[in-house]
């Protein structure tokens, strides 16, 4: 079985979701990325499937990527920090609308995550988006668990990002060996 047929499994048909959701932004000529568990799946050596795909935009293309999202047929529920759009499939489409991830786009890398090709933020922008979703003390504890073991992930397959890690947070996850 492909990545992307297990990928479309585990998701009752998020492929096609995730495809349009690409095709949508690209054809818009819209500056984005896959931000969260997607891009960690495509930096770390052993990928996870994820039920959501976080992505963000240029600031200034928030409103026309929600425009465009739903006039190809997802569904979009307004939340403080994100708008999730839902398709056909199990896979929810949170677009971050927060602050902090408005520059991730201008140094997204193309990737081939499941067998779908689409951007990602870049290395160091993943591990500081993971690092301020576990930092979070509002999330659920599951939630930060996930996030910890996903910059953990991270780190062992790039070792070098262990120096960018805080104290608290070097307590946490084990120095790589090498």
């Amino acid at each position: 079985m492909t990545a992307k047929k297990f990928y479309d499994w585990q998701t009752v048909g998020g492929t096609d979701d995730v495809m349009r959701l690409v095709d949508c932004l690209e054809r818009a000529d819209i500056p984005w990325c896959a931000i969260g568990g997607v891009a960690v799946n495509h930096w770390a050596a052993e990928p996870m499937v994820t039920q959501d795909v976080d992505f963000v935009v240029a600031t200034e293309a928030i409103e026309r990527a929600t425009e465009i999202l739903t006039g190809a047929g997802f569904r979009a529920e307004k939340f403080k920090w994100s708008i999730n759009f839902k398709g056909h499939s199990k896979v929810s489409l949170q677009l971050s609308t927060e602050d902090f991830y408005r520059d991730f786009p201008s140094r997204a890398v193309a990737a081939d995550v499941h067998g779908i090709l689409l951007r990602v933020a870049s290395l160091e922008d993943t591990l500081k988006g993971k690092i301020l979703a576990w930092s979070d003390s509002a999330r659920r504890q599951s939630k930060r668990i996930k996030d910890l073991g996903d910059i953990a992930r991270l780190i062992e397959t790039h070792p070098h990002l262990w120096e960018s890690l805080d104290d608290k947070l070097k307590k946490q996850i084990e120095r790589p060996k090498g």
